[in-house]
């Protein structure tokens, strides 16, 4: 078999063999599985780290791409959900995040996107590139955790529904680990915002119109809600619907923004499209 296709294959099946396991432990209250299916996780996220190495370094440099970046954002999400899985003991923020993953490397693996190569970046740059996909990748979970909390306010209201969910954590320990990632993220998206606008230097001619706009609005809501939070004890639903809308907005910005002007239109962030 190539290695080109176990590159991408290995982890993929990893993933899947790892939300089989995850289900079962939780459907049949096995500890065991639990502990398999982190295990798989655990190898699964190493060689995804190694595709997407093998996808973004070329020689010509790093090749940030849409598809490229997805895989890599997906990797610092289940990496970071793995942890706390194994400093917590609650697995089922991963059995959203695994297949999640699964499906980002397979779209690395089978979509084919035109090279975005960066050429020689500035520490600014960096600390945007980076603190802008942790502050992502940390949005992102604390979305999931909105979707556990959304299910766990449901089944609660809904007895039948309870006793299939009766697995999720207690609302109050989802909620406030919700809270704990949108401040931590809200920080780290303050951070990448202000670093971003020191290498723009024309918003409509590098195409970053849209993006900016959706994402200093996402950064708003979400400044909104952890003050809503703070000074009038938001919670439960409204604080699910707060999360959700500000996190689709984020999502629209980048990922939504990369996706039309790469893969549609054909054109960069870095520069003025030619002609």
């Amino acid at each position: 078999m190539d290695i080109q296709i176990l590159i991408y294959l290995l982890p993929i099946v990893i993933y899947l063999g790892a939300t089989g396991l995850l289900v079962l432990g939780e459907v049949r209250d096995r500890q065991a599985f639990r502990t398999f299916g982190l295990i798989l996780i655990g190898l699964g996220v190493v060689l995804h780290a190694f595709a997407v190495v093998h996808g973004i370094d070329l020689p010509a440099g790093w090749d940030a791409n849409f598809i490229n970046l997805l895989s890599l954002t997906s990797l610092l999400i289940i990496g970071t959900l793995l942890v706390t899985a194994v400093a917590t003991g609650t697995v089922e923020a991963c059995l959203i995040a695994a297949p999640g993953a699964a499906l980002c490397l397979l779209l690395q693996w089978l979509v084919p996107a035109e090279p975005l190569i960066l050429g020689s970046l500035s520490t600014t740059t960096r600390l945007h590139i980076v603190s802008s996909l942790l502050a992502y990748s940390l949005l992102s979970i604390a979305a999931i955790n909105a979707l556990m909390l959304a299910a766990q306010d449901y089944a609660l209201r809904h007895p039948l529904a309870y006793r299939r969910l009766e697995f999720l954590p207690p609302l109050v320990v989802i909620e406030s680990i919700m809270f704990r990632l949108i401040a931590a993220g809200w920080l780290l998206l303050t951070l990448g915002l202000i670093s971003g606008l020191v290498f723009v230097d024309n918003l409509f001619a590098q195409h970053l119109v849209h993006k900016s706009a959706l994402s200093i609005l996402s950064w708003m809501l979400f400044g909104l809600l952890l003050f809503g939070r703070i000074r009038l004890g938001w919670r439960g639903r409204k604080a699910v619907r707060w999360t959700l809308i500000a996190m689709s907005l984020l999502l629209l910005a980048y990922f939504g923004s990369k996706l039309v002007l790469e893969v549609f239109l054909d054109r960069s962030w870095q520069a003025p499209a030619s002609g």
